[in-house]
């Protein structure tokens, strides 16, 4: 079996724990050979106790030796207290020193970073956290949009449930596609996002209400992906010149008109072919991509895949778990 310890603390979020856990079990249930272990482990065995009110048993950190296969440092909001205790932080790298990988889950990172774990290393984290993680530590280089990271063997991802599309990666990493997508069909889980896609969807990521033209500018572009969206068009549509448009979109959304489009139109184009049977050409046409070469960039670029394949991993059925 590959041992998988989680290292846990007081105020641990929940779901940082439960997340790979659980895609590691499930992967053992499908037939993974060899399966994983999981154990949650805490200093001197105290029960962790989660930032949701929730207490979990926990062996101790201390006595955890041998062979590993994957060290799991969870995020949470005890992650700046607990980066600061001298003891956790010795244990950590006395595990990592005996396990073939190290991982973090959103803000347990920062323990990584403060260990000394991701100097000269590309990592993320939770969005909302990136930016304190580089000032912090600027040995390390922080990617504030992935959904998660690797860099050599020490894996990091951002916030919370992106820690189930980090540890699909590592299962299909240990066991390949096949298995991975059964496991996360077993878990309703989606199949199976890549590491940089963004955190925040484009239409998840919308301005504040108080921001009312790039709100109306936002619906419009949703609204009619067909059409010529180019930032002139819209800028007219606003009612004001394409430099002040662009001044407001990398003020409000960090990125320029034309790339929200591009984005939104990508997105708008992976749903269609995850749900449709539509060909190529009418899911270009009709997303205002305009061509298959025009759409292929945009996966490319977005998704690091083609679109043929997002369709062929989003369609797939593979056998139920126990079914061979």
């Amino acid at each position: 079996m590959r041992r998988v310890v989680v290292i846990g603390y007081p105020d641990t979020e929940l779901l940082d724990i439960s997340c790979p856990a659980g895609v590691f079990d499930a992967a053992t249930r499908c037939g993974a050979e060899p399966g994983y272990r999981v154990e949650l482990v805490s200093l001197g065995g105290l029960p962790v106790r989660t930032g949701c009110g929730l207490t979990l048993a926990a062996g101790a950190l201390e006595r955890v030796g041998g062979r590993l296969d994957s060290v799991v440092v969870a995020g949470g909001p005890g992650h700046e207290a607990a980066a600061e205790d001298a003891r956790l932080l010795v244990h950590l790298r006395r595990l990592a020193g005996l396990s073939r990988r190290v991982v973090s889950v959103c803000t347990g990172a920062t323990l990584l970073a403060a260990a000394g774990l991701l100097d000269r290393r590309r990592a993320t984290t939770h969005w909302m956290w990136a930016a304190e993680l580089a000032a912090q530590y600027p040995a390390v280089t922080v990617d504030p949009a992935s959904l998660f990271v690797s860099d050599g063997n020490v894996h990091t991802s951002a916030g919370v449930t992106s820690a189930i599309d980090l540890s699909l990666a590592l299962v299909e990493q240990d066991h390949g596609s096949a298995l991975a997508r059964q496991v996360a069909r077993s878990l309703v889980a989606y199949l199976q996002r890549p590491g940089n896609q963004a955190q925040v969807s484009m239409h998840l990521a919308a301005p504040p209400p108080e921001h009312r033209l790039i709100r109306e500018v936002c619906e419009h572009i949703t609204a009619h992906l067909d059409a010529d969206l180019d930032t002139a068009t819209l800028a007219r549509i606003a009612g004001v010149s394409p430099r002040h448009l662009t001044r407001l979109f990398a003020a409000e959304l960090g990125t320029t008109p034309a790339r929200h489009v591009r984005a939104v139109r990508a997105e708008a184009a992976a749903h269609q072919l995850a749900t449709t049977g539509l060909p190529l050409t009418t899911i270009a046409r009709q997303c205002g991509l305009r061509t298959t070469e025009t759409l292929r960039q945009a996966f490319a670029d977005l998704f690091a895949t083609t679109p043929s394949a997002y369709r062929r991993a989003a369609r797939e059925v593979p056998p139920r778990c126990g079914e061979g």
